[in-house]
């Protein structure tokens, strides 16, 4: 079948994620008037086939089989692991992405971004910020000047990275936690694959892999 010139968008995920950054999507493609035949539904494989917040739900073999001349995908799944699991898929059957940027975000100076980022409303991104691929940031976060953010990273919602932080891949930030500024040079890291609770104040680095809890943030003892 020759394909028209219709182009979809998936939202991989319809949980409680997917079913928050949809939206955001649908109204960043509208503000943008973009032009032609465009539909927005949801990708998941266990949705067996049923409209989800009246948008069509499609397994990722639907959407592949959909009569479109391209295909982009966004992941919207707040766990870093799961939204690398969801990457390879997609990259592996040739998948584009797109951003979902709302449309009160606020990006400042000299900020790059990696593709299939999601930035709900009101997250802010002031200048000189390197962040990786697929990076979420959920509603009232922000990010501060000169930091570097790795891959799959998630935002909760309210957090709030000041400046000269480094954050590597697959880490996750909860909700209301606060990392202190660290300074040119000698910024404040946050380890691979580490964890911060929600809530915490994170005063010093944290080593890959680890969760941290509470003001000052310390690590979570065995067995706790």
């Amino acid at each position: 079948m020759k394909a028209s010139g219709r182009v979809i968008y998936g939202i991989y995920g319809a949980g409680g994620c997917g079913r928050g950054v949809l939206p955001v999507a649908d109204a960043m493609l509208r503000s943008a008037g973009n032009p032609g035949d465009y539909e927005l539904v949801f990708i998941d494989d266990d949705a067996g086939g049923a409209a989800i917040n009246g948008r069509r739900a499609l397994s990722l073999e639907e959407f592949l089989s959909e009569d479109a001349s391209r295909r982009f995908v966004a992941i919207a799944v707040a766990d870093p692991a799961s939204r690398a699991t969801l990457d390879a898929r997609c990259r592996d059957r040739g998948l584009d992405y797109f951003s979902v940027v709302a449309t009160n975000a606020v990006i400042m100076d000299d900020v790059e971004i990696g593709d299939g980022a999601v930035l709900s409303p009101f997250v802010t991104i002031t200048s000189n910020v390197r962040i990786g691929r697929h990076f979420h940031a959920n509603l009232y976060s922000y990010v501060e000047h000169d930091c570097r953010i790795g891959d799959f990273v998630t935002f909760a919602p309210g957090v709030r990275c000041n400046g000269n932080v480094a954050i590597g891949d697959h880490a996750y930030l909860g909700a209301g936690s606060t990392l202190r500024q660290g300074k040119p040079g000698s910024p404040l890291e946050i380890g691979e694959g580490a964890v911060v609770g929600m809530g915490a104040v994170v005063t010093k680095s944290v080593p890959p892999g680890v969760t941290v809890v509470g003001n000052p943030a310390r690590p979570i003892e065995p067995g706790t």
